[in-house]
């Protein structure tokens, strides 16, 4: 599973100076970058922001995302902005990264509502999907289908068969990309049809689907028209219109070929 860089990483002082725990330099307030034993909520990651290009660590990048989300969340078009000088495919792992590590708490409050018995089947509005997890896809309780998927898409990103380092990317794991963010969609999708007031609460305060959605938009990871979610903010008539001709194709579909969708595939059953 993915996780947070700044949680569980030690690094032993070289001398008597405080040091970040994440990268092992001084900090510049001479306060530890680390949270230390007993501290309260309110004082979590109570540092100051630092300039990437100060922060000597191999997870660099990973450190900068996750200050830019603590400073403002909100702050949707300053998190993805690709930093100065640096490797855009690296800077997009990290963001798949975070959202998946961000996701987990999404489920986490899905899971009292979301149960076998409320949601039987993978749905989002009309769609229903298919499990690649099994020998053979096939259909998953929703809140299995939720764990299944974020569950895939943190092994693969955490794959050094695919992603042996976090400086650079391989040209052929780029398209690795596609497929995970295709796949995380659906887990918003069916938090916003079918637990509306968990997805409001949870996006009011972390704007995750905001962030994930403008991502993969800009990087062309998933097409206007797999984007069944109607804008939010009402200022991108892209995205409604694609959502609204998907939900017309739905309420043409008849109830004995309800349409399945797999791996971006219609199929009719």
């Amino acid at each position: 599973m993915v996780t947070d860089s700044n949680v569980d990483e030690k690094t032993a002082p070289s001398d008597n100076k405080p040091v970040s725990a994440s990268s092992g330099t001084p900090s510049p307030t001479g306060r530890p970058q680390r949270n230390l034993p007993g501290t309260k909520d309110e004082g979590l990651y109570q540092w100051p922001q630092r300039p990437l290009e100060s922060i000597e660590s191999a997870f660099a990048l990973r450190e900068y995302l996750q200050s830019l989300i603590r400073q403002d969340p909100h702050n949707v078009d300053l998190i993805i902005a690709l930093p100065t000088g640096q490797d855009e495919h690296a800077w997009l792992y990290e963001h798949l990264c975070q959202i998946c590590l961000e996701l987990n708490y999404l489920i986490v409050h899905l899971e009292p509502e979301c149960t076998p018995e409320v949601c039987p089947e993978m749905r989002a509005e009309e769609w229903m999907y298919y499990c690649a997890t099994h020998p053979t896809p096939r259909e998953c309780c929703a809140i299995d289908y939720l764990t299944h998927t974020l569950d895939g898409a943190s092994a693969l990103l955490n794959n050094v068969k695919f992603f042996p380092s976090r400086i650079c990317v391989p040209e052929g794991s780029v398209k690795n990309f596609q497929s995970i963010a295709r796949r995380l969609y659906r887990i918003f999708a069916h938090a916003y049809f079918h637990h509306r007031d968990i997805f409001d609460a949870f996006e009011a305060e972390t704007s995750l689907y905001d962030r994930f959605l403008k991502l993969s938009r800009s990087r062309k990871l998933i097409t206007d028209k797999l984007i069944i979610i109607p804008s939010l903010n009402n200022d991108d008539d892209s995205v409604a219109t694609g959502a609204r001709q998907i939900m017309s194709r739905q309420e043409r579909t008849s109830c004995a070929q309800r349409a399945k969708l797999f791996n971006g595939t219609l199929v009719n059953i």
